[in-house]
């Protein structure tokens, strides 16, 4: 990875040399970044309008533009209070997920992160690679159950985010992806951190994903999860083989 930025049409850019020449041209060609794609991809989960850019290598790349969630959303949808640049959403996040790749763990890897200044205010975007044929865990079990080796794959998973120091701030269902070949990822690290491993926090990840599953399974019909598939996730947590 070769991290380069530039500052350019009041904007300031944080991208990969390796993979972007012009990111403003190849990522942001009608200027502000906020109009959303056809469809959404899953490596964009969560908040955000999302759309999907082909460079010319043909490799695909999301663009997720941030966005307030919750009450705050009702009041400044996209906008955040002026800060250092390295201490913006999109830096944090595109750094984060760069010391992630780097250490071998399963993220997309991160292309470019945006701050434009508003006025008082900010606004943000950040792009990665395009996981092909990927799906959230949710998808996944909607309709469809998935076997125990998968689960324990999950689990081994996220053991070693846990042992790298990797604390995701919104572990759920829509943040675990799946690919055609049984790799597991996980996505939007928005707010994530690296710190000493420790079984607090680690737990805490957890039982926030425990309880995202059991709320998917409260509001939709068929929703295949069971305690087992837990047991095997966490069985694959402890490192127990498939």
């Amino acid at each position: 990875m070769e991290p380069t930025t530039r500052s350019t049409g009041g904007a300031h850019i944080l991208y990969d040399a390796a993979i972007l020449r012009n990111p403003e041209r190849e990522l942001w060609p009608a200027g502000n970044g906020d109009e959303p794609g056809p469809a959404a991809a899953p490596e964009a989960a969560g908040r955000g309008a999302v759309r999907t850019r082909t460079l010319a290598d043909g490799r695909e790349v999301v663009v997720r533009h941030y966005r307030r969630g919750g009450w705050m959303a009702r009041l400044c949808r996209d906008r955040y209070l002026p800060l250092p640049l390295a201490r913006t959403r999109p830096w944090r996040e595109w750094h984060l997920l760069a010391r992630l790749f780097r250490l071998g763990l399963a993220v997309p890897r991160p292309v470019a992160a945006r701050v434009v200044p508003a006025g008082p205010t900010y606004r943000g975007d950040l792009a990665t690679e395009r996981l092909p044929g990927a799906r959230t865990l949710g998808e996944a079990l909607t309709g469809a159950a998935l076997p125990a080796p998968t689960w324990r794959r999950i689990g081994a998973t996220l053991r070693r985010f846990h042992d790298a120091g990797a604390d995701h701030a919104d572990l759920n269902a829509h943040n675990i992806l799946l690919d055609a070949e049984g790799g597991v990822y996980l996505v939007d690290f928005d707010g994530g951190r690296m710190r000493r491993p420790g079984r607090r926090w680690q737990r805490r990840n957890l039982r926030r994903l425990r309880r995202s599953l059991a709320k998917l399974g409260g509001r939709i019909a068929d929703f295949r999860f069971t305690e087992a598939d837990w047991s095997a996730l966490l069985a694959g947590y402890a490192g127990e083989a498939a």
